[in-house]
């Protein structure tokens, strides 16, 4: 299993010191440093930013918003950030949510698998350098009856071949993600839920296209806090507020993936009462409503020791790249939370 390191959203109050998260990561051997967007900083700059101040580690976007560029735009930048950092560019995409897609983007968000399938093709085929021709439900290129002409990628990627991921959370998305994608980026996994809530639907896509899991990375973010043991009920708090934003206020009451999700790891009732807190504005009691148990099984909590354990047992459910979100209040304990991660691998016998 290898490492990586997920920055998350620029603008969050840590910028000045991602940079140096990201060179100690990559000085450490982490295999990918990922970037994250929403309605903010976008991805693309941060990783062709981060590229040019690292050597060996890739750098990934997770995701870039199916919504907010065109295909071949989307393919235009892949091209462009392998060029640019020596074959080191891994692209992550995703649908974002109803909110963020119709607010923020104008686009309708409907019938977001049919309009993935679509986009992955035409990225693919993009990047294929070939004259770009499609005809879909959602895209028809070049449009007809215009003076559109069938145009090719005149950048040259630095690999034939560049990664694509998915960021996948319910079953019907996980089972096209297996099937159309390289990989899939995964967020509040619990080691003990991961074949029932995803695995065994990443595999069902895989299978429809001939595949197995061998070769596909199943990538998530965890959250990493390092102290004693006895303060690991104290390190689950530093993420409750994280917990009860995604699984309370991402998307809308009825359109929820988090929520989802952590129902059908068995929170239901919980689930729905830190969402109608959260809703209703009282996001301390939403933060509070979080289970410990939750938390600690979708983080990394405790010693370097309890840490390894955890590492173990996502490794031993299919967990192929972990990448780590460190937390800290200063640079120094951010970059101590990440040499941390770095020898729990090591202890867990799986560097």
């Amino acid at each position: 299993m290898q490492l990586g390191i997920n920055l998350g959203y620029w603008g969050a109050g840590m910028d000045g010191d991602n940079l140096a998260v990201a060179q100690e990561a990559d000085r450490l051997g982490f295999s990918v440093c990922w970037a994250a967007e929403a309605y903010g900083s976008d991805a693309a700059t941060v990783l062709s930013w981060v590229a040019a101040q690292t050597e060996r580690i890739d750098v990934g976007s997770a995701i870039f918003q199916i919504p907010a560029r065109q295909p071949a735009m989307t393919a235009m930048t892949a091209a462009t950030l392998d060029s640019l950092s020596g074959g080191r560019f891994r692209l992550g995409l995703g649908v974002s949510g109803p909110q963020v897609s119709e607010g923020w983007y104008g686009v309708k968000f409907d019938k977001p698998l049919a309009r993935t399938r679509e986009y992955v093709e035409i990225v693919r085929r993009a990047m294929t350098r070939e004259r770009l021709t499609y005809e879909g439900e959602h895209w028809t290129l070049p449009l007809p009856g215009g003076p559109g002409k069938p145009i090719k990628l005149t950048v040259h990627p630095e690999r034939e071949h560049i990664p694509l991921y998915i960021a996948a959370i319910g079953p019907k998305n996980l089972e096209q993600t297996g099937e159309i994608a390289d990989g899939a980026l995964l967020i509040f996994p619990a080691a003990e839920h991961l074949e029932a809530t995803t695995l065994k639907h990443l595999r069902a896509g895989r299978e429809k296209a001939g595949l197995t899991l061998d070769g596909f990375d199943v990538c998530p973010t965890l959250p990493l806090a390092v102290g004693e043991d006895k303060d690991v009920a104290r390190l689950a708090d530093t993420f409750r507020p994280y917990t009860a934003l995604y699984v309370g206020g991402m998307g809308s009451a009825k359109q929820n993936f988090y929520n989802q999700l952590a129902q059908r790891m068995g929170y239901e009732k919980e689930a729905a009462e830190i969402q109608q807190k959260y809703l209703s504005g009282d996001k301390p009691g939403a933060a509070a409503a979080v289970p410990q148990d939750l938390i600690d099984k979708t983080a990394l909590l405790g010693s370097v020791d309890r840490i390894a354990d955890r590492m173990k047992a996502y490794a031993a459910a299919g967990v192929t790249t972990l990448s780590l979100a460190p937390a800290g209040f200063t640079l120094d304990e951010r970059l101590a939370s990440l040499r941390a991660g770095s020898e729990a691998l090591e202890r867990a016998g799986l560097a």
